[in-house]
């Protein structure tokens, strides 16, 4: 019985080996997107309209990951948190009587917030993509109040 030529069997086995290698990235990359997905939930969606591009947008997605990492975010001081949970009530009292000036403050107090929890304090859209992965249900609305 004969085999064949060993040429024949090598490009075989490459074949096999090549398509091997692109089921695994395939897959690695469908999980990678569900991760993201589930992680983001609907940042992830505002994410890929806005980038136009899914790859694109799961690029960016995972960058904000990485560099939210890198932060040393601590939990606040228990007089801090009563300090700051005082100034929020105090806000949210304020607002049916001065709604504008309200969520200037609430702004202001969210910012200070973050600043004191270990935040990079740049630019409002930075902030944004730093909170969206361990909170991404509340960045749309952290986005309203801030076009308020």
């Amino acid at each position: 019985m004969q085999t064949g030529s060993p040429t024949l069997m090598y490009i075989i086995a490459a074949v096999v080996v090549i398509a091997v290698i692109l089921i695994a990235v395939f897959a690695s990359r469908r999980a990678s997107s569900a991760r993201l997905q589930k992680r983001f939930g609907p940042e992830y969606e505002r994410t890929v309209q806005t980038t136009g591009d899914r790859a694109q947008a799961e690029r960016e997605l995972a960058a904000r990951e990485a560099r939210v990492r890198k932060f040393h975010i601590e939990e606040l001081p228990a007089g801090a948190r009563d300090r700051y949970t005082e100034e929020w009530r105090t806000v949210q009292t304020r607002f049916v009587d001065e709604p504008r000036a309200a969520v200037t403050q609430a702004d202001v107090l969210v910012a200070n917030v973050m600043r004191d929890r270990g935040h990079p304090m740049e630019n409002f859209d930075q902030r944004v993509a730093d909170i969206s992965p361990d909170h991404p249900e509340v960045v749309d609305n952290y986005r309203a109040a801030h076009d308020i």
